[in-house]
């Protein structure tokens, strides 16, 4: 078993004579939290799409715990244990929180029955608990998805990601748009996972990246910049010229 959750080798991705991503070698061991940090336009969200499927590279390779998902679709990819949420959060505002996460519980089920009671399948209502529990949703489980905030709707989102039991979660921006209050719990939440599932997060929230990251990768013009420790990064000279800036010097780290 490798330990690794990913080896990204030679990664490349153009959209006509623009280059967003730029043979990204970038190897993430199990059991850290990694962030993907960079300024607008660095490539950090078409790097994510490459890895999970979204997009096909135009070189390169991508290993997933062992096993070569380039080029794969992303719902193969899913099945494989990879799970992503993204920028712009997508849930079904009608339906209730339980079943949002029921619906992306069943669909690891190898029929998938839309319309079957949660009730009727013990399996599924104690996967479902379980992320509900997981994520600090229970309270809130007959609720319509439409009518939480911001910040729930997130958690939502993870909560669907994790019904597909990944074993890797890739996060998109997870506290965008967030208030102090709910960007804290969501940090939490994010903590906590990670005792139990590989995450890999994009963020421009520094506090919140140098809070939760073990490793940080820095891109930048779809290149890696740095990569190292939240403690590195924060006093690497090159990565506060072009990104953190030098008025960050104050920067804590954990």
């Amino acid at each position: 078993m490798t330990d690794s959750i990913l080896e990204i080798s030679g990664l490349t991705r153009s959209f006509g004579g623009l280059i967003a991503v730029n043979k990204v070698d970038l190897t993430l061991p199990k059991g850290r939290l990694h962030a993907v940090i960079g300024p607008n336009g660095a490539g950090k969200t078409t790097f994510f799409n490459l890895i999970s499927g979204f997009l096909k590279p135009d070189t390169g390779k991508v290993i997933f715990n062992g096993k070569d998902i380039t080029g794969l679709k992303s719902h193969r990819i899913s099945q494989m244990g990879l799970a992503r949420t993204l920028q712009i959060k997508s849930v079904f505002p009608g339906m209730t929180v339980e079943e949002n996460i029921w619906i992306a519980a069943q669909s690891r089920r190898s029929v998938f029955r839309p319309f079957v009671s949660a009730d009727s399948i013990s399996e599924t209502r104690d996967k479902v608990e379980a992320v509900l529990t997981r994520t600090g949703l229970l309270p809130f489980a007959k609720r319509e998805a439409g009518t939480l905030s911001y910040g729930d709707v997130a958690l939502l989102e993870i909560g669907i990601a994790l019904a597909t039991e990944p074993k890797l979660l890739l996060l998109d921006e997870p506290v965008c748009g967030m208030s102090p209050a709910e960007t804290n719990q969501t940090v939490e939440r994010i903590k906590e996972l990670s005792s139990t599932c590989e995450i890999v997060i994009i963020e421009h929230d520094m506090e919140v990246v140098f809070e939760v990251a073990d490793d940080i990768t820095v891109m930048a013009q779809g290149s890696i910049l740095a990569q190292g420790t939240p403690k590195q990064i924060a006093e690497d000279a090159h990565v506060r010229a072009v990104y953190l800036g030098e008025e960050d010097e104050d920067l804590e780290y954990a």
